[in-house]
């Protein structure tokens, strides 16, 4: 099974690519093939709702979407990172998200995936939960299975999220439940 992990940071080696990088590697801990998207090196635009992926199985807007469409489809776990940007996640991750309309469009192609989220914040409580809150919105308008930490939303951290060792510990949680949810289903 393959997890994907998606930093939605627009800042190249900063905490969301770190966090997703120990995430991962719980994941290869446990025998998961792993992937990455990272925003900070992806040129993904906006939509333009111009419907052309109403008709086509592609998007018209040529950038990195087609490349990130098939990690996506060709994952069975996705894992989000996000930083906070003024209460929610970053225009980036938002371009992402509103482009992945193709992807529910074509018969839920994210339908019983399993998703989760991590975010952090300049501060403790600096956000992250309604960034989490709405990493999860998204995964349910898709149809995934969404889980935590075992305790709560998921992986929260504040800014530097190395250093937060209470809140990596949530985001290593998060990994944890994550595995262990794929690893159920695979058993049915």
């Amino acid at each position: 099974m393959k997890i994907l992990g998606i930093s939605g940071s627009p800042r190249k080696g900063q905490n969301c690519e770190k966090m997703i990088g120990a995430v991962l590697e719980v994941a290869k801990e446990r025998g998961f093939e792993t992937d990455t998207v990272f925003i900070s090196t992806s040129e993904v635009g906006p939509c333009k709702a111009c419907g052309a992926c109403r008709e086509k199985d592609f998007c018209i807007i040529e950038d990195d979407m087609e490349e990130i469409y098939e990690k996506i489809r060709s994952s069975d776990g996705i894992i989000v990172a996000s930083p906070v940007y003024m209460g929610n996640y970053p225009a980036q991750l938002k371009a992402l998200f509103d482009r992945s309309v193709l992807l529910r469009r074509k018969d839920l192609a994210l339908k019983n995936k399993v998703g989760a989220a991590l975010s952090v914040g300049g501060s403790r409580n600096g956000g992250q939960e309604k960034t989490i809150q709405s990493i999860h919105d998204w995964m349910h308008i898709h149809g995934m299975i969404v889980i935590g930490d075992n305790a709560h939303f998921g992986g929260i951290t504040w800014n530097p999220a190395e250093e937060d060792t209470t809140g990596m510990q949530t985001v290593l949680e998060t990994a944890k439940k994550l595995c262990d949810v794929l690893e159920l289903i695979e058993k049915k």
